[in-house]
Order: structure tokens, then sequence, then C-alpha cells
């Protein structure tokens, strides 16, 4: 299943981290970043799907 949410990290990173921790701050801080930019929404949704 991690294959799968990190797929999803790459390609919609709120979707994978929704997928991952569900509404919480995390989903609002990768929502946040993905309007800064591509590479740190990334970064934040991998890093969140390993953590765990």
């Amino acid at each position: 299943m991690d294959i799968i949410r990190i797929i999803f990290a790459i390609l919609l990173p709120p979707l994978g981290v929704f997928l991952q921790v569900s509404l919480g701050r995390h989903l609002w801080l990768n929502i946040i970043l993905t309007l800064c930019g591509y590479l740190p929404r990334i970064i934040h949704a991998v890093y969140i799907i390993a953590k765990k």
C-alpha cells in the first residue's frame, strides 16, 4: 500500500497525504506547499508517508 501512496505523493501530493493521515494539519500544510511550488509539496508528502 505504501507504493501506491508514494505514487500518489508524486502525482498528487495532497491525495497521498490524505490517504496517510486523513484530514489534519499535515494535509493543510501540503495544500499550502502546493501553492508554493511543485518540489516542496512532493518532499513533504513523501516525508509524511515514509515517516509512518
